[in-house]
């Protein structure tokens, strides 16, 4: 059935509702609202306010309550309103919850799921449109994905719910209302591919993109115009930001010669620097060029009417294929 992101989220978290009574959902007006992008419509009605709990606008209380769940046997999923809001609940998350594992050696998990929507591209207001995945990445003891279509969004956040490692689960809000077929009993049955797995989801032999999240869509409509420019532009979705699937990057870039890496989040120390970097490492005598990165700028993120010029579009894609195969 065709669904958009949005829609794909929801459907998987009924759907781990429906299959575990130890799930349970919980953040700011998640409840009889459906959380501000509607994500968790009609989950309170439908499962009651024990399991889609409303709480208070606390972000630290949301993830502090949530690792005492986790502690007693539950396998909370919080919702994080907007992805500048997660700041006040860092410490729980990095202190915490990603180290309890390793404190207890090994004898106490913490099965939550952190749900943040991420990025820009919706021409939102200050902190409502941060790419904090980097801070949560460099974190040990933390799952980190981020989809970029509705399939993955319903497969990886059921995935992501029915393990016992903390996740935080980036969603491009941009990309909610887009729309594709998803067909989501075959997905229950065979799922097909890791939480942990890059996917190819274009071929080519000139030069590889690595995305993920939101801008995803956006390689792959740079990949398009590069065809019609007589280049074949391989894009690999990452979807895991940690652990990182190096050895799918690796064959493709043994393949091409060339990389590119794009984020929305800003190009110092951000993902794009630790996968060039290990890619060199790896691949150094297969490079025909530099790794090249497109992000955005080092600045705070700038307001409405300026974000057009600091997100990476097709064009600013494409000029670093012009200078990768150039090289």
């Amino acid at each position: 059935m065709k669904t958009t992101f949005a829609g794909a989220i929801n459907q998987g978290l009924r759907r781990a509702l429906e299959d575990d009574s130890k799930v349970v959902l919980m953040g700011e007006d998640i409840g009889r609202l459906g959380g501000v992008f509607r994500v968790t419509d009609t989950l309170q009605k439908d499962f009651g306010n024990n399991r889609v709990i409303d709480t208070p606008l606390a972000e630290s209380g949301i993830v502090g309550t949530a690792f005492g769940m986790a502690l007693r046997g539950l396998r909370p999923v919080c919702e994080i309103q907007f992805d500048g809001f997660v700041y006040p609940a860092f410490d729980q998350i990095v202190s915490q919850v990603a180290k309890i594992h390793a404190r207890t050696r090994g004898k106490v998990t913490a099965p939550i799921t952190i749900r943040i929507p991420f990025g820009g591209g919706i021409g939102s207001v200050e902190h409502h449109s941060e790419s904090p995945e980097a801070y949560f990445a460099h974190t040990a003891g933390l799952r980190v994905v981020s989809p970029s279509n509705p399939a993955d969004a319903y497969l990886m956040i059921r995935q992501a719910i029915a393990l016992d490692d903390p996740v935080v689960f980036f969603e491009p809000k941009r990309r909610y209302w887009d729309k594709a077929d998803v067909d989501f009993d075959r997905l229950d049955r065979d799922d097909g591919i890791a939480l942990d797995q890059a996917r190819v989801c274009a071929s080519g032999e000139d030069a590889t993109i690595v995305a993920y999240g939101g801008t995803v869509a956006t390689a792959l409509t740079a990949a398009d115009i590069a065809a019609s420019e007589g280049h074949s532009i391989e894009v690999i979705d990452l979807r895991s930001l940690s652990p990182i699937d190096f050895d799918t990057i690796e064959t493709s870039v043994r393949k091409t010669g060339r990389l590119i890496v794009v984020h929305e989040a800003p190009v110092f120390a951000g993902l794009g620097a630790e996968i060039a970097a290990r890619v060199t490492e790896r691949c150094f005598y297969h490079l025909e060029s530099p790794v090249l990165r497109v992000g955005g700028f080092d600045i705070p993120y700038p307001p409405a009417k300026l974000e057009r010029h600091h997100l990476p579009d097709p064009d600013r894609i494409l000029a670093a294929v012009d200078r990768t195969l150039a090289a």
